[in-house]
C-alpha cells in the first residue's frame, strides 16, 4: 500500500500545483470572476466524499423561502440518471442525478432549478424566471461564479482526507483553500471540536459552527403513504452508495437503530434488480428482517423491482450547535457584501 501510495505522489504535487495557480490567478484577477444579479450563496467542501452539502443546501434554500425569496438551485448535476431509476413511489420518471432529485424532492415548486456545468448561464437562464436568490450546490471549487457566502462543510469524522491533495489523499486542494471561506461547519460534531478547530484557525478567521444530521423518520419505499418503520421492533441490514458510507454507519448507531449487518457501494451507484435480491439474501442470512438506506439511495434503485423485504429509507435533516447564530451570519455577510458593491 505504501508503494502505491508513492506512485501517487506526481500526480498529487502536480495536482496541487494547478489548485494553487487557478486559486491565485482569481485572486490576481487574471482569471475574472462572472456574477449574477442576485445572492449568491457557496455550500461546498475540501474533500472528496460526504460532509453534509445536500442536506445544508436544503436547509438554507427553506430559510431563504421562509424569508419570502426566491430561490434557485445551482448545480453541475454530475452523472444524469438513466430513465430507468425509480422515484420515491417506485416508478419511472425523468430526473437530475440523485442528489438534485433529492433536494427537489424536498423542495418542490418552493425553488428552480439550473442545472449545468456553466453555473453562471444557468443562473441566468433562473434571473429569467424572477429568481434572485441562488444557493449553489459543490461550489467551492467553483471559481468562475462570484458568491456573496462561501459555506465550507468539513466533515468531523474525516476532516482533511489524510493531509494530502487527489491523488495521493481526498483533499480537492490545499488547506489554504480556506482563506476563502467565509463561513465553516464542522459536521458530524455535536458542539465543539477544538483540534479540527485550530487547524482551521491557521487559515481563515471565519465564524465556524457545527453541525449533525437529525433523523426525521423513516419511510417505507413504495408506499405513497407517511408509513414509518418503528425502530425498536426492527432488525435492519443497513446498505448505501454515499461519499462517506461510515458516516451513515455512525448516524444510525448514535439514532439507536440496530443494524445486523451492512454492505457498502460506491458512491451514486446504479443499483440493479440483481444487487437487490444480493441485499435480500445478505439481510436474511444476517437475521434482518428489514433493509434500510439514505434517502439519496432511492433515487438509484430500479424502478418496478419487487423484493421480499420491506425497505425503509431514513429522510435526515440538519441540526446545528447555534443555528440562528449561523443564519445571523450568513444575512451579515451577504449585507457587507451588498455594501461593498454599492461603494
Amino acid at each position: 500500500m505504501k508503494f502505491a501510495g508513492s506512485l501517487l505522489w506526481p500526480a498529487s504535487i502536480l495536482y496541487c500545483a494547478g489548485a494553487r495557480i487557478r486559486s491565485w490567478s482569481y485572486r490576481a484577477g487574471i482569471l475574472r470572476q462572472k456574477r449574477l444579479n442576485g445572492v449568491v450563496v457557496s455550500v461546498g467542501n475540501l474533500t472528496t466524499g460526504g460532509t453534509g452539502k445536500t442536506p445544508m443546501v436544503i436547509w438554507l434554500a427553506q430559510r431563504f423561502v421562509k424569508s419570502g425569496e426566491k430561490v434557485g438551485i445551482l448545480s453541475r448535476g454530475y452523472r444524469p440518471l438513466p430513465q430507468n431509476r425509480a422515484s420515491l413511489d417506485n416508478e419511472a420518471v425523468p430526473r437530475f442525478n440523485d442528489e438534485m432529485e433529492l433536494i427537489r424532492g424536498r423542495l418542490g415548486a418552493n425553488a428552480e432549478y439550473g442545472i449545468d456545468a456553466n453555473r453562471f448561464r444557468a443562473g441566468k437562464q433562473l434571473e429569467t424566471r424572477g429568481v434572485q436568490c441562488f444557493v449553489l450546490d459543490d461550489g467551492f471549487q467553483h471559481l468562475q461564479l462570484a458568491r456573496d457566502v462561501n459555506i465550507v462543510m468539513i466533515d468531523g469524522m474525516q476532516p482533511f482526507g489524510g493531509g494530502h491533495v487527489l491523488s495521493a489523499g481526498r483533499l480537492r486542494e490545499p488547506l489554504s483553500g480556506l482563506r476563502r471561506a467565509d463561513i465553516v461547519v464542522i459536521h458530524r460534531v455535536a458542539e465543539r471540536a477544538p483540534a479540527i478547530e485550530s487547524i482551521i484557525r491557521r487559515h481563515t478567521p471565519a465564524p465556524i459552527f457545527s453541525s449533525q444530521t437529525k433523523l426525521r423518520d423513516l419511510k417505507l419505499w413504495g408506499s405513497t403513504d407517511a408509513q414509518k418503520a418503528d425502530a425498536d421492533e426492527r432488525r435492519f441490514f443497513a446498505f448505501c452508495g454515499i461519499g462517506n458510507p461510515s458516516a451513515f454507519l455512525a448516524d444510525l448507531k448514535r439514532w439507536r437503530i440496530e443494524v445486523a449487518g451492512h454492505r457498502s457501494f460506491r458512491d451514486h451507484h446504479w443499483y440493479t434488480a440483481q444487487d437487490l435480491i444480493s441485499l435480500e439474501m445478505a439481510a436474511r442470512k444476517a437475521g434482518a428482517d428489514s433493509l434500510i438506506c439514505t434517502e439519496k439511495d432511492i433515487y438509484d434503485l430500479p424502478a418496478g423491482v419487487a423484493i421480499g423485504l420491506p425497505l425503509y429509507f431514513c429522510r435526515i435533516g440538519m441540526q446545528f450547535n447555534d443555528e440562528e447564530g449561523l443564519w445571523q451570519s450568513i444575512l451579515k455577510r451577504i449585507e457587507g457584501k451588498r455594501e461593498e458593491r454599492r461603494g
